[in-house]
């Protein structure tokens, strides 16, 4: 290895090592306001040479500066640069969807006999929440140890979902990871999937396409959909199918054959069945960018993956003006399955009263040559 390089990469990992031996440094300033008024506040979490911003409408991440392998630091996820935009934004950067992240059918499920109708926002189905989901509130926050932890309280029939929610997320900076814990718990049956919906782009953002990006998931099996993204409730082996990522594979290097699932999303927006224990965390997918170096290993609890491709950006106007394209940017949302309240297989969402929802998700970052 040429000294050059060794010195930057002595470089780099004496400053991804700072951060582990210190705790995250935590500010707050106002981000801006929603039209009645309310105060948005965002978070800078500060470790080493990894910086996140998180605001409390929607918990969003707004930025992730990482290095690359030669220590030059880029923001990794796609977004906006105010706060106007994310008011009327339709892709989710960033945020926590909810009370159910991902689609329930026809949006309406039943529950303990009785049918409850959601907000229909996608087709005939409920997606994130419906038009009012936990994406649009304002959360309240709060610094803690390495981070910041959001509440929302959403009332009986929020939305259409039964019961008084109190959900709780809560973001920590430290051993070159973002930790993301979610927990709720309510005083009447109902349901609820929480995960974040952060574009990721290790080129950084606005750099272009995604699809030389390396993906590898810990899944021998996904959930295939329908016409209306809904799952079929099969689960399906992903040997032999463009959906076999159990292997170090480009993101683009199948995601234009003639396959009906490919086609039905429009590229890959399919939850993944997790071959890591429910509850317990472990890796369920790692993203090598041969350009820049960076890695990105995701650990989770949850039992599933949705990894979605930007199928649906058209020329959105993010941050820094850039212009963000069709796979500009990959999802993975760690969550429950989608549908799952309709779906007596699947593992199952209900929340009791007495009972605390608890998930957790680590995005850790790495750099290799």
């Amino acid at each position: 290895m040429h000294w050059r390089n060794l010195r930057y990469v002595c470089l780099l990992f004496t400053l991804l090592a700072m951060g582990s031996q210190m705790e995250a440094k935590v500010t707050e300033s106002v981000f801006g306001k929603t039209p009645d008024g309310t105060a948005v506040d965002v978070y800078t979490l500060q470790d080493g040479a990894i910086t996140a911003r998180i605001m409390s409408y929607g918990a969003r991440v707004l930025s992730l500066e990482t290095p690359d392998r030669n220590g030059k630091v880029a923001d990794i996820v796609l977004g906006y640069d105010t706060l106007a935009p994310y008011l009327h934004d339709s892709t989710y950067f960033g945020s926590v969807p909810g009370r159910y992240a991902n689609r329930i059918a026809n949006a309406e499920f039943t529950l303990d006999g009785k049918q409850y109708h959601l907000i229909k926002n996608d087709g005939q189905n409920s997606l994130h929440g419906g038009s009012h989901g936990f994406a649009t509130k304002v959360w309240k926050g709060r610094i803690v140890p390495h981070g910041v932890e959001f509440t929302l309280v959403s009332p009986d029939g929020d939305s259409g979902y039964p019961g008084t929610l109190t959900a709780h997320v809560r973001y920590t900076l430290e051993h070159n990871a973002l930790k993301i814990e979610y927990s709720a718990t309510t005083d009447k049956d109902t349901v609820v999937n929480l995960t974040n919906h952060s574009y990721f782009n290790l080129s950084g953002e606005g750099s272009g396409n995604i699809l030389g990006e390396l993906l590898t998931v810990n899944a021998d099996r996904y959930t295939p959909i329908d016409a209306g993204l809904i799952p079929t409730g099969q689960l399906a082996p992903v040997a032999g199918t463009p959906f076999d990522f159990r292997k170090a594979t480009a993101i683009g290097a199948r995601i234009n054959d003639d396959n009906e699932q490919l086609h039905l999303a429009h590229g890959y927006d399919q939850n993944f069945v997790l071959n890591g224990k429910p509850g317990t965390l472990s890796e369920a997918a790692r993203v090598v960018d041969p350009n820049s170096g960076r890695v990105l290993v995701v650990k989770t609890t949850q039992p599933g993956l949705q990894f979605y491709t930007g199928n649906f950006l058209f020329g959105v106007k993010g941050k820094n003006g850039h212009v963000y394209q069709r796979h500009g940017g990959f999802a993975l949302e760690t969550q429950h399955f989608p549908d799952s309240p309709n779906q007596p297989k699947f593992p199952s969402t209900e929340l009791k009263p007495g009972q605390t929802y608890h998930e957790a998700t680590v995005f850790e970052f790495q750099v290799e040559r």
